[in-house]
């Protein structure tokens, strides 16, 4: 999908199994394509099937791939990364704080055990440029992209902003109003949302778990996403006043019940969201 002159989206489904049912999930890679070839997030492993099918499409050669950028280390970002960089050569960016779960991706695992996880990912890949907050490319003489450390859903996250169609790819910073609450810091998101609201201008908003949005509206996202924040943050404090163990499986299904979010959407990843809530509240 076309989304500007230069700026392309392409939404790719997988599925995560868990003890309770499969969740059907989507995330979105973009292209920017200019005399460069850029591309921001990998999708799930095999998503380069996907990625390369569209390139050749609109009459782009893939081996034309210099720059795979990744907002963060998740592995529905990083899931191709490896053969994207092993078929095109290109360099790979993101930000030192996921750098180590990127490279290792064992130890990812370890430490953030994600179902299916060793389905989702083809492989660990080395980071060629590590991105800090405030970094910008220039490319081609025509366009500048704004690294901007975008920390809590991981601690490395990154949003892009591109200067001349005043385009912010949000990666997972901005939470969607009745999704999964998916976070390692509860505060640092609300900060990281406040900071990309006062981009003015924006004429389009390309999450990586959001379809596509526009126009002037689009500035309601980030003040629905603060408020979700807010009340998920509440609702965890009101379950563990009457929940003896905060520590279990059953406590994040009733806090995702109060929520309004199907039960069986409770596994290890949303629960280490709601203990960055309880960690913040004990603060």
């Amino acid at each position: 999908m076309q989304i500007s002159k230069y700026v392309h989206a392409l939404k790719i489904p997988f599925e995560i199994k868990t003890d309770t049912g499969t969740l059907e999930r989507f995330v979105y890679s973009y292209l920017i394509a200019g005399d460069t070839l850029i591309l921001i997030d990998s999708g799930v492993k095999n998503s380069e099937e996907i990625i390369f099918d569209y390139m050749e499409e609109i009459g782009l050669d893939p081996e034309d791939l210099t720059l795979l950028i990744l907002t963060h280390s998740h592995p529905d970002h990083i899931g191709s990364a490896s053969s994207i960089k092993r078929k095109t050569y290109c360099e790979v960016a993101a930000h030192s704080g996921e750098k180590e779960w990127i490279e290792d991706i064992e130890l990812q695992f370890k430490e953030r055990p994600v179902p299916n996880f060793h389905s989702l990912v083809d492989g660990p890949v080395d980071v060629d440029i590590v991105l800090e907050d405030g970094d910008e490319f220039e490319l081609d003489g025509k366009l500048n992209l704004k690294i901007t450390h975008t920390p809590g859903h991981s601690n490395g996250s990154i949003s892009i902003f591109l200067r001349e169609e005043k385009i912010l790819f949000s990666g997972d910073s901005i939470p969607l109003k009745g999704g999964l609450p998916i976070y390692d810091d509860y505060r640092a998101s609300l900060k990281s949302i406040e900071k990309l609201k006062d981009i003015e201008k924006l004429k389009w908003l390309l999450s990586s778990w959001d379809d596509p949005q526009q126009g002037d509206e689009l500035y309601l996202i980030f003040e629905e996403a603060i408020d979700y924040l807010k009340t998920i943050n509440d609702t965890v404090a009101q379950v563990s006043e009457f929940e003896e163990d905060a520590n279990s499986l059953e406590f994040t299904k009733k806090v995702l019940k109060e929520l309004g979010i199907p039960e069986m959407a409770a596994n290890p990843i949303v629960e280490r969201s709601f203990q960055a809530n309880l960690r913040e509240l004990g603060e």
